[in-house]
């Protein structure tokens, strides 16, 4: 039996009474985190459908490498500006509305982008879409923090985190077959919009702020949960709304922030302009750019999941939070950097295919940085402290397209353009050691 079985156990023996009358506790929280998994995937299907058809849009609507900078760059102007106070939103109303909300928005916002008729609305579609999808990550680790103990946060973390690979390595596959099925990048906007907006009112029908607003959620589930909540408490400084201001004094806050913002450099940076490289530094054609994404993107998915289960295993086996989580981070950084400088030092298209994929499976670890809104802020302030980080993450966003823009268009080549990916790479590497993730911040 594993410790996180054993632990619902016995809080279930202590809520139930006897062993005669206990009740198995119930797993919604897992199926919920699963559903998040597919909302953000969906988040991540929507959001790079433009950067998987950009071949045929920039013909389409005669976009030079600078426009298409910036036009990818937009979607992350207004989808950082608007993290903090999407953080702020879920401490105060509850993180139900915001996921639900946003994901009926987005899909709104993907179908009009149909519309673009050129490289002026086509900006400004992507900049509605970032605005609509900015509370969904934040409230994720909101609901990270009220649903799970802190033994099980790394799974859910990459849970959450998860639907970013998955949903760029499916939507690779889905926009690429829709647009070989449709004939139209416009059609297939359209089509994702619609089934976004459906998957955003099954979110809303599912997903509660606490495990006892449930009605899926027994007792002993519910026990459970709130037994290590309370422990957790214990341990820790007062858990109690704050704002954002009172962390800003330390280390583990902005050391957070940076590591985010290198590792969004990296996966932005190939989230965006990775089709686009392949297509035009490697010769491949829109189907071949699909399968190659659904590879690149998949590895990440799998990595995600893989950093999950490592890091919530040593921990159960007593390994310290500073000890896992840094020598999983240096671990991923290291194997980053080393992948990136493989891919500008071997031409071979296959090659630059694998390593981009060993690049995006260590990558990935990344999303164990989810956990840390709730262990460093607590559940009270888990939307807030996730919004920063996640505002710092998307700084990135915005200045990664652009700038890769630049760099391509003034040299004619991607190579500076991954040397400066592996810059992003160093920064995280070094952020991520140096955070402590051991215990929650004290605000007073």
């Amino acid at each position: 039996m594993s410790s996180s079985s054993a632990a619902e156990t016995a809080a279930t023996a202590g809520a139930a009474g006897t062993p005669g009358t206990r009740a198995k506790p119930t797993r919604v929280r897992w199926k919920m985190f699963v559903l998040l998994l597919g909302v953000v995937a969906l988040n991540y299907i929507d959001r790079g459908s433009v950067s998987v058809a950009l071949p045929v849009i920039t013909e389409d609507l005669h976009l030079s490498k600078e426009t298409t900078g910036f036009v990818l760059s937009a979607f992350f102007w207004t989808y950082a500006l608007m993290q903090i106070p999407s953080g702020w939103l879920a401490d105060r109303f509850g993180p139900r509305k915001m996921v639900s909300g946003a994901c009926v928005g987005w899909g709104v916002a993907q179908g009009l982008t149909a519309a673009a008729t050129g490289a002026g609305s086509l900006l400004g579609y992507r900049l509605l879409l970032g605005a609509v999808e900015a509370p969904v990550m934040p409230a994720g680790g909101k609901l990270n923090a009220g649903w799970l103990p802190a033994k099980e946060r790394g799974r859910g973390a990459v849970l959450l985190d998860g639907g970013a690979p998955l949903g760029a390595a499916l939507g690779g596959i889905i926009i690429s077959a829709l647009l070989a099925w449709t004939g139209s990048w416009r059609i297939s906007f359209l089509i994702t919009g619609v089934l976004t907006v459906a998957a955003g009112l099954l979110a809303g029908w599912y997903i509660r702020n606490t495990p006892r607003e449930h009605p899926g959620v027994n007792d002993a589930e519910a026990t459970y949960i709130e037994k290590a909540h309370e422990e957790e408490d214990a341990e820790g400084p007062a858990n109690e709304r704050a704002g954002l201001r009172p962390y800003l004094r330390y280390r583990s806050f902005w050391a957070m922030c940076l590591g985010w913002m290198g590792f969004n450099g990296v996966f932005y940076g190939l989230l965006t302009w990775g089709p686009l490289y392949l297509s035009e530094a490697k010769g491949f054609d829109i189907k071949t750019i699909g399968w190659s994404t659904l590879v690149i993107f998949g590895s990440g998915f799998v990595g995600e999941l893989t950093g999950g289960w490592l890091c919530d295993r040593w921990k159960a086996t007593g390994g310290g939070a500073n000890r896992v989580m840094r020598t999983l981070m240096g671990i991923a950084g290291v194997s980053v950097i080393a992948g990136l400088l493989g891919v500008v030092l071997v031409p071979d298209a296959i090659t630059a295919v694998v390593l981009l994929s060993v690049v995006m499976f260590f990558l990935r670890w990344a999303g164990l940085f989810w956990s840390l809104p709730s262990i460093l802020g607590g559940r009270a302030n888990a939307g807030v402290v996730g919004g920063a980080m996640n505002l710092s993450g998307n700084i990135a966003g915005v200045v990664t397209p652009i700038a890769v823009g630049y760099i391509v268009g003034g040299t004619g080549s991607y190579t500076w353009a991954l040397l400066f990916f592996v810059g992003s790479g160093v920064l995280f590497t070094l952020s991520s050691l140096v955070l402590d993730y051991s215990k929650r911040l004290a605000v007073r």
